[in-house]
């Protein structure tokens, strides 16, 4: 059974972030000002049916999927690309690939307690992210 991701998070640690997107080819003034953010995530979870909603007082962005199923992922505002995306269980772990113009891109998001865990990856950069849970 996989993990209830349910709830809503706010973030309490933010690693490489400015080089994440950079790698991204995020230009200077939008990596400067979403380096200063700390967005909160909204996340529902239905059987495989997942909307994770990412908010902060910049830009927001909601991701709604099928596990399992591959989606074209359109990330204007991030990066402004467009991406073929699976997300799928690995045990505990929801990882998600996304096929497009730069390589090994994706996240995985697991919880440790009141803590949700989450690792964005592309190009061989890492970007480690920590969010606890509200009640």
């Amino acid at each position: 059974m996989p993990v209830d991701l349910n709830g809503y998070w706010k973030m309490v640690a933010n690693e490489n972030f400015e080089e994440y997107l950079k790698a991204l080819d995020v230009n200077l003034a939008i990596r400067k000002i979403a380096s200063l953010l700390k967005p909160d995530k909204d996340i529902s979870q239905n059987g495989n049916h997942i909307t994770i909603k990412t908010l902060s007082t910049f830009k927001n962005y909601n991701m709604d999927f099928e596990v399992g199923k591959e989606f074209v992922e359109d990330l204007s505002g991030v990066d402004d690309r467009k991406c073929k995306t699976t997300v799928t269980w690995e045990g505990d772990k929801l990882v998600c690939v996304q096929k497009g113009e730069k390589e090994g891109r994706g996240w995985t998001h697991w919880r440790e307690g009141d803590l949700l865990h989450l690792e964005l990856r592309v190009c061989g950069v890492v970007c480690k992210q920590v969010f606890k849970k509200q009640n």
